[in-house]
């Protein structure tokens, strides 16, 4: 989930990730961009989709100006290219604080899976169905787990944080 949360973040390179959220409408019915047609980075810095009903070009270019990846997609009739610009410091330290707060999403998350899991734990104790030693085991099992998952985050975190830095 996180990372496919940080795909989403524009990092100066062209990903064709930031295009999964947005959907178009399609006889009826809310389509994904790469579900109606192909699309591809021909350079470092330009996605290119080229749908395979020409007459959805209007509504592909539509949705991406209405969505928040701030690039605005030239039509030229045939394919949509969405040109990246390189992104100013300002705006990269915008996007380190989004990635910064992802993670920071995802590890409240995490604790609040440890605190279920340790409630699960005690009242499993007070029914009696584990004992004091297997309740401790548990205790110390749920937060190595919590511990390992919050440093593979930060991990994750500080490589979006590095791609989006780089110059």
């Amino acid at each position: 989930m996180l990372k496919d949360e940080l795909n989403t973040v524009r990092a100066g390179r062209a990903n064709a990730a930031i295009l999964d959220r947005i959907m178009v409408e399609y006889y009826g019915v809310p389509t994904p961009i790469n579900q109606l047609g192909t699309i591809s980075i021909p350079e470092p810095r330009v996605i290119m989709i080229q749908p395979w009903d020409v007459q959805i070009l209007k509504e592909i270019e539509k949705e991406i100006q209405k969505s928040d990846i701030g690039i605005n997609p030239n039509n030229d009739g045939k394919v949509i290219r969405l040109v990246f610009p390189p992104l100013t410091e300002e705006r990269r330290k915008e996007l380190t604080k989004l990635a910064r707060k992802y993670g920071e999403d995802s590890k409240v998350a995490i604790r609040s899976i440890r605190r279920d899991g340790l409630e699960k734990m005690k009242s499993m104790k007070k029914n009696g169905e584990i004992t004091e030693d297997d309740l401790k085991n548990a205790e110390k099992e749920i937060q190595n787990l919590t511990d390992k998952y919050i440093a593979e985050i930060d991990k994750v975190v500080e490589s979006k944080e590095k791609e989006i830095l780089e110059v």
